[in-house]
């Protein structure tokens, strides 16, 4: 992975407990930067700040002295079904946090230098027919709207501050990650192919992604990045790669094939904005700034899973 910064950094992360956030603060803590993180329930340690975005502001003094905010925060969109009450809180989760993180740098007495905001690949919609460059215009549907509202609220940071905007693939990682749902069914003896199997997923090992956000937070040669950067392994993988993959490493059959008409069945929408778009993004920005994937094939980002 791509180096750190020499000097120490203070870094605050909002979404520090979930599958990105809690190995991030640990990796940034490791390389020896300062780092505090928001949380919605009592501090129980003197780095951790109470917050409620959307409900109340945040007191701007917390941001004293923070080089870099990181924003993960938002509601998990692998919590099946989507109501309309939940893909209402999918929305505002996100929306919300950034939001009030951005209002607490308009009063901060030193905004930071630098906002590392949260997006997805969602944000491109169905594209099979492009590749997606990093700077590429968002497409349509739910998620599609989503990422655009969530991005354009990060990109209301005051003047003076350098907004990235992550729009992360399928991280592929243990205990948790867009192929979690997939293991049980696998382990039964049901997995098999999702659709045509030929959508492109744009998949990064849970490892990449950490080091890359850190590389972007932290290394001099990212200093220059902003805007939308795509944050994906380098070599573009169709869906049947990964679950296939997942089967071998499993060593359970791979035999089945759910069409796309029972999977809009079961998931309605849901189906096609997570499992039957197909997104080739390339991380031109992150490879061009420096950084060195650990793993570059989306076998090995499987195999380093299980």
């Amino acid at each position: 992975m791509a180096d750190t910064a020499v000097a120490p950094l203070s870094i605050l992360v909002a979404g520090a407990s979930g599958f990105i956030g809690t190995p991030l603060v640990h990796a940034l803590r490791e390389a020896g930067h300062d780092v505090t993180t928001l949380v919605r329930r009592e501090p129980r340690t003197a780095a951790e700040f109470r917050w409620a975005p959307g409900r109340r502001p945040l007191d701007p003094a917390v941001l004293d002295g923070a080089d870099v905010v990181i924003n993960l925060a938002g509601a998990n969109i692998g919590k099946l079904p989507w109501t309309d009450a939940y893909r209402d809180e999918i929305r505002r989760s996100r929306v919300d946090a950034t939001d009030t993180l951005v209002e607490a740098m308009r009063h901060a007495a030193v905004p930071p230098a630098l906002f590392l905001s949260g997006s997805a690949s969602g944000v491109y919609g169905d594209r099979p027919a492009d590749a997606l460059h990093d700077d590429a215009a968002p497409g349509t549907g739910f998620l599609a709207d989503v990422c655009t509202a969530w991005e354009a609220a990060a990109n209301a940071a005051p003047d003076g501050v350098r907004v990235v905007t992550l729009r992360t693939g399928i991280v592929v990682g243990q205990g948790g990650g867009a192929l979690a749902p997939l293991v049980p069914l696998t382990k039964a003896g049901l997995g098999g192919r999702l659709g045509t199997g030929g959508q492109f997923w744009p998949w990064i090992a849970l490892e990449d992604e950490v080091g890359a956000i850190v590389h972007l937070a932290t290394s001099p040669a990212a200093a220059g990045v902003t805007g939308p950067v795509n944050l994906a392994g380098p070599d573009a993988a169709v869906a049947d790669r990964l679950t296939k993959r997942v089967a071998e490493d499993l060593h359970r059959p791979y035999l089945f094939h759910v069409p796309a008409f029972a999977l809009r069945f079961a998931l309605r929408d849901a189906a096609d904005d997570m499992l039957l778009s197909s997104q080739q993004m390339v991380p031109t920005k992150l490879l061009d700034s420096g950084y060195a994937f650990r793993y570059a094939r989306a076998e090995d980002a499987v195999d380093a899973a299980f």
